[in-house]
């Protein structure tokens, strides 16, 4: 970790907070665009193209759009939790990349100023962005019990319950990136991935990290506090003008923090890709890296777009038993074997050859156990479809239908007249 953070002068922090609440702004309004571009392209349509060149400044409309709109407060609403709900969720997002580095040591141009391309660093700097964001989602639940309106209130709760489940699996696929590098600073990690990146050795790690991270967004397939089919709008139901758009902000910065806390623990940060590090050695120098961070976290925001262009929603239900009995069982299994693995090598009780069969049989068990069928448990008590009585319109059946304005109904017959 570099001696500079905390002992830099108060103008050259204050640049670097301007710097990254406008990369922050910016990337969200291209982020837009890519999204709508991409979703347009796989549903073969043309997508935004009239705003500016090929589109870009459609973002930029929409969202004065947005906040020029009226701003209408429904009547039930609690006031003041109404309009700090929306600040709640949005601030969060852009404290969390206080600690996330953009490149290596660079001089700031026309001064003589040294200083990392990294706002902040500190020992825990991990588990600082996990509390950090955990913020966010009070904001979620605060719209939605604030707003007086039961869509959005069960819209907060499924996000709450939510971010529970999947922050559990996010945080165990942390733990044995700590084992790795020794370190929970987001520098040191960095560093310590100069040889190979930690997706290699650490791939159930990363899968599981990628999962929860969709998850943690409420995107698609896993976008159930907003399941318009389900509650209107969900969370964000009663919301308009700006306030929507600061939702709408928190959700897009998000997704560019899950993908740059993936881009710095397990793809190197802000190093340059494989083999252009070895045939330019100006690769990872200068301003260069942040290309290839920006990089790197645009192909996560193309995962996000493509999930969310292919996979139908998720049942709840199914989406929540998939957090806690596949995510979180699996983190913990691995968690063990990775503690094993690493006691092993530093004892020399295994050696390469027993490690990559061992990892083969590992693989091959759990291929199988995903292809197996589910066993679901026979109830002989319990009718099935063709055994129920067909639904009649009179009174015998489960479900009758409502009489017609010219018929009245006799409950105790059963029939119409």
């Amino acid at each position: 970790m570099s001696e500079a953070f905390g002992n830099e002068a108060f103008w050259v922090v204050a640049l670097k907070a301007l710097l990254v609440f406008v990369i922050l702004v910016v990337y969200t309004l291209f982020n837009i665009w890519f999204e709508r571009r991409v979703v347009a392209r796989m549903q073969h349509r043309v997508g935004p193209n009239v705003h500016g060149p090929f589109g870009l400044l459609q973002s930029l409309a929409d969202g004065v759009k947005l906040a020029l709109k009226e701003d209408i407060v429904v009547k039930a609403a609690d006031k003041v939790v109404y309009v700090l709900a929306p600040i709640i969720a949005t601030i969060p997002a852009f404290l969390a990349w206080a600690v996330i580095p953009f490149g290596p040591e660079v001089r700031i141009p026309f001064t003589d100023t040294v200083t990392p391309l990294q706002l902040t660093d500190m020992p825990v700097a991990v588990l600082y962005v996990l509390a950090v964001t955990s913020i966010g989602v009070y904001g979620i639940v605060l719209a939605g019990w604030s707003s007086g309106s039961t869509y959005s209130l069960l819209g907060g709760l499924r996000s709450s319950a939510q971010v529970i489940s999947y922050e559990v699996a996010m945080g165990l696929s942390f733990v044995t990136v700590f084992l790795y590098a020794g370190t929970m600073s987001t520098s040191e990690i960095v560093a310590a991935q100069e040889d190979v990146w930690y997706f290699l050795p650490l791939l159930p790690s990363f899968i599981i990290y990628v999962i929860a991270m969709v998850g943690e967004t409420n995107r698609a397939p896993f976008d159930l506090p907003e399941a318009e089919g389900e509650l209107v709008g969900g969370f964000h139901t009663e919301y308009s003008s700006l306030k929507f758009a600061l939702f709408f902000l928190a959700e897009y910065i998000n997704m560019v923090t899950v993908s740059a806390i993936a881009t710095t623990l397990f793809l190197g940060g802000w190093r340059a890709p494989f083999g252009i590090g070895t045939l330019w050695p100006g690769a990872n120098e200068g301003y260069w890296p942040v290309l290839w961070f920006l990089g790197k976290t645009l192909g996560f925001i193309f995962l996000f777009v493509w999930l969310r262009g292919t996979l139908p929603r998720m049942r709840y239900d199914q989406f929540m038993a998939f957090g806690w009995k596949v995510l979180i069982p699996i983190s913990l299994v691995w968690i063990v074997a990775v503690i094993v693995v690493r006691k092993g090598m530093t004892d020399g009780t295994f050696d390469q050859r027993t490690l990559f069969v061992a990892a083969g049989v590992a693989a091959a068990v759990l291929l199988v156990s995903l292809l197996l069928p589910e066993r679901k448990p026979s109830d002989p008590g319990r009718t099935t479809e063709v055994d129920a009585p067909a639904p009649t319109d009179d009174g015998g059946g489960s479900y009758p239908t409502p009489p017609m304005p010219d018929q009245t109904w006799n409950q105790k017959e059963g029939i119409r007249r």
